[in-house]
């Protein structure tokens, strides 16, 4: 079923008739949308400096208040999960994609889950930029009905997926030698592997109770799977506390382990059998790694950029109601967390960043859902500039704060 999606892709009749009228209106409005931009980036002028909160584990602080960071001691950039609001990290993308400033020295390491791994999936092309807008114009346009299946869910993100990696340039992304990608997954176990939603319903169930007691009992439940580029595994799969698996990408797995990377469970319909890794159904990766929970730059000295949708890091997806919950401080020790100030989001169409709840706000009027997303593409555009000038002019040292 998944080879004759993505190789034909033959996804349902009315999904890709819609689609198909949404990349028309998109191509016919780009000249509305680079308009808007215009006007974002005069109105957030970069000068002023106050659309980003800038804030930085222990390791890190340290280095940037003596004045001796930069960019090449990235080692790791990673970008979370969230769906759709990964939109307003797509200004801070597309500057260091533009800038090149990360993986000059040494490969630097994109680790995400769920729609960050989407994110940094268009790093590895052959033409990033042009890839990576793609995505942001696929996935605005994307439809959502109230009587959408997991299965019609899933056939819309393959059909997402399709518009932004050409298949004949999957073995330029697998052979990358500036940028080595890390797509988190897990291998459902038990109930939540079922396709039936009342039975998937008590797995979540079961799932909550189990990470309510302890984040550890988590792995009965949904197994860690990382799927990576690359000659070797990335360091942190070998780190203690890791616990789970890694599988090496290919061209037959490549877009299998990104669409079961966003594999929400009871949303989107998991993943089944996926070349190179243990048989099963995988789903999304956010289950347990939603933001940051490994310390992905193990290198001495090597610093994990980060840019967020908030000031909260919350490690599983299960953990958002826990307020207790928290990384460990080892995570964040060498981590530098960029986020956007509230500044900066209550000037956004609605004035918040976008979210899943938007799909059903806007059920009857998807149109202006789009055009929402597309005003927070535009007016995040500056964000990338900003930090990178921060950093440039040595201003970081006096904006930086500590990372609790």
């Amino acid at each position: 079923m998944l080879r004759k999606l993505f190789s034909a892709r033959n996804t349902q009749q009315t999904i890709s008739t819609v689609l198909s009228a949404f990349v028309c209106t998109l191509q016919k409005g780009a000249d509305c949308v680079k308009a808007i931009s215009a006007a974002s980036n005069r109105s957030l002028d970069i000068t002023s400096m106050n659309h980003l909160h800038i804030k930085a584990g222990p390791e890190v602080y340290e280095l940037i208040k003596d004045g001796g960071f930069n960019l090449d001691m990235v080692a790791a950039y990673f970008a979370p999960a969230g769906g759709p609001r990964w939109l307003v990290a797509s200004g801070f993308d597309l500057a260091l994609l533009k800038s090149q400033l990360l993986g000059r020295r040494q490969a630097a390491l994109l680790v995400g889950s769920s729609a960050g791994a989407w994110r940094l999936a268009a790093w590895l092309q052959p033409e990033a930029e042009t890839s990576y807008h793609r995505l942001i114009d696929a996935y605005i346009a994307m439809p959502y009905h109230h009587k959408d299946t997991p299965r019609l869910v899933f056939d819309a993100l393959g059909d997402v997926i399709n518009a932004y990696l050409s298949e004949d340039a999957l073995s330029f992304a697998l052979a990358n030698k500036q940028y080595r990608l890390a797509v988190i997954t897990v291998r459902a176990k038990h109930l939540l592997a079922s396709d039936i939603k009342l039975i998937q319903w008590t797995g979540i169930g079961l799932c909550f109770l189990a990470n309510w007691l302890d984040r550890s009992y988590l792995d009965g439940f949904a197994e860690r799977t990382v799927f990576y580029t690359g000659a070797k595994p990335p360091d942190f799969c070998f780190a203690r506390g890791f616990r789970g698996r890694f599988v090496a990408l290919s061209e037959i797995n490549f877009r299998h382990a990104l669409l079961a990377s966003a594999a929400i469970p009871l949303v989107v319909a998991g993943v089944r059998d996926i070349f190179g890794a243990p048989t099963g159904v995988y789903r999304d990766g956010g289950l347990v790694d939603y933001h940051l929970t490994h310390r992905f730059a193990t290198q001495k000295a090597g610093v994990t950029l980060f840019f967020h949708h908030q000031e909260r890091i919350i490690p599983g997806w299960l953990d958002k109601r826990l307020t207790r919950r928290k990384p460990a401080a080892r995570s964040l020790n060498n981590v530098l967390m960029v986020y956007p100030t509230n500044e900066f989001v209550t000037r956004l169409p609605d004035e918040r960043i976008p979210d899943r709840i938007d799909y059903l706000t806007y059920i009857n009027d998807p149109r202006q859902r789009m055009t929402n997303w597309r005003q927070v593409v535009a007016r995040a555009a500056p964000l990338g500039e900003e930090f990178l000038e921060l950093v440039a002019s040595g201003k970081i040292r006096n904006v930086v704060e500590k990372l609790d």
